[in-house]
């Protein structure tokens, strides 16, 4: 079967564009900027160390923190507040210096209901 010249011509015209795109790199889809997730709220209230209720290990954790300080603050529990162990003279301020934002005091929740007595008539 012979082909005219038209039709090769014809044939030839649509084959091109396809030729064309094999022929040429792919362009490179956009890439997308990563997503960025929302800034994570610090959790450094769960982070802390509560001093009234850490194990002798756990303070031995701290910045500085010797088996002679932490027994101290051990003994010297409850504290209301962190900055008791310099009040009582536990730490010196250097070393209340490298723990204070490491460290928290949290108070125990009373239940009140638990506490009232109850009165018998």
């Amino acid at each position: 079967m012979r082909l005219s010249h038209l039709s090769l011509i014809a044939l030839l015209g649509a084959a091109t564009p396809a030729l064309a795109e094999e022929a040429a790199p792919a362009a490179k889809p956009a890439v997308e900027a990563p997503k960025t997730t929302p800034a994570v709220k610090s959790t450094k209230k769960a982070s802390l160390m509560d001093i009234n209720t850490a194990t002798a290990d756990e303070l031995k954790t701290l910045p500085g923190m010797t088996d002679e300080l932490s027994q101290k603050i051990i003994a010297g529990r409850p504290f209301k507040g962190k900055d008791q162990l310099l009040k009582q003279n536990i730490v010196d301020k250097a070393e209340y210096a490298k723990i204070r934002s490491l460290i928290v005091a949290k108070q125990p929740k009373v239940n009140k209901t638990a506490t009232r007595k109850s009165v018998v008539r």
